[in-house]
């Protein structure tokens, strides 16, 4: 019998600095691609691979999250005087597809903190993550995070890390695993290094933002020192998760626009307009 997952967190609570001053009052994560926010493709991505419980992890300044996956009333009426109403539909049938849950990160303290606050959402399940900043298009059937479940449910239900290859030069924007590769495309991780130099980088196979953890990721995060900067992250609960041979790494089919850069935003636009919406 085919298994899913039924939870994904979305951290959502960064200020977006590449991107002022648009997101000074915007955010980030509903920054448009031709005309549907990063967000609602991510939420898209995590329906398509049967997930139904949306937990959005948001800071106070970005209550515009909420407000786009909920009913307006005012503006449902006058687009149903114009004849207009078509315009929403794709959004409306999202939130009925879905169940979303809010919680706020009362302060920025990583990625890890971020999904740590996220623990009440999960209770004792694993659970899909996706940063809605890397927008991913598949290249197979199944999209992006779908590719992950099913890798982890093959392989004994550990946390899987999406990964691609990137040049050299660019390895120390990214966390970089090393490891042996099991199967084609998947390598059981031994340890992952944030962003390290093109010397001391073990791999030039560099995480994005998709995963699967197992729920044991939060006795690993609650265990976790924050970093110089003050930040709980991610990659180190992975580290001590990989020492329990619980992490493997898998080269998702596809192609990966990271939007949190001017460039890669401007690409993954470019992108979806030839290939969905020019006539």
């Amino acid at each position: 019998m085919t298994k899913y997952l039924d939870k994904c967190l979305f951290p959502a609570a960064g200020f977006g600095t590449r991107f002022l001053p648009a997101t000074k009052s915007m955010p980030k994560e509903l920054m448009p691609i031709v005309n549907k926010p990063l967000l609602h493709y991510a939420v898209e991505e995590a329906i398509d691979a049967n997930i139904s419980q949306m937990g959005i992890i948001y800071g106070k300044q970005k209550t515009a999250i909420p407000n786009y996956f909920d009913e307006n009333i005012e503006l449902d009426e006058i687009l149903k005087n114009s004849g207009k109403e078509q315009f929403l539909d794709n959004v409306k049938e999202l939130m009925d597809s879905c169940t979303f849950i809010y919680m706020r990160q009362r302060q920025m303290l990583g990625l890890g903190h971020a999904i740590l606050t996220g623990k009440p959402m999960i209770n004792e399940h694993n659970f899909g993550v996706i940063l809605a900043d890397d927008l991913c298009v598949s290249t197979l059937e199944h999209n992006a995070l779908r590719q992950l479940s099913d890798v982890h449910f093959e392989y004994g239900e550990r946390c899987v890390v999406a990964v691609e290859r990137v040049p050299k030069d660019m390895v120390s924007r990214y966390g970089v695993i090393s490891g042996t590769e099991i199967s084609p495309g998947v390598w059981e991780v031994d340890k992952m290094v944030e962003k390290p130099s093109v010397d001391e980088a073990p791999t030039n196979l560099a995480v994005i933002g998709r995963y699967i953890l197992r729920h044991g990721i939060f006795d690993e995060l609650e265990n976790t020192a924050p970093d110089k900067s003050g930040e709980i992250q991610l990659t180190s609960a992975l580290n001590a998760m990989a020492k329990k041979g619980l992490v493997v790494a898998y080269e998702f089919k596809g192609r990966r626009f990271d939007c949190g850069q001017i460039e890669g935003f401007i690409e993954a636009n470019n992108f979806c307009y030839e290939h969905s919406y020019k006539k």
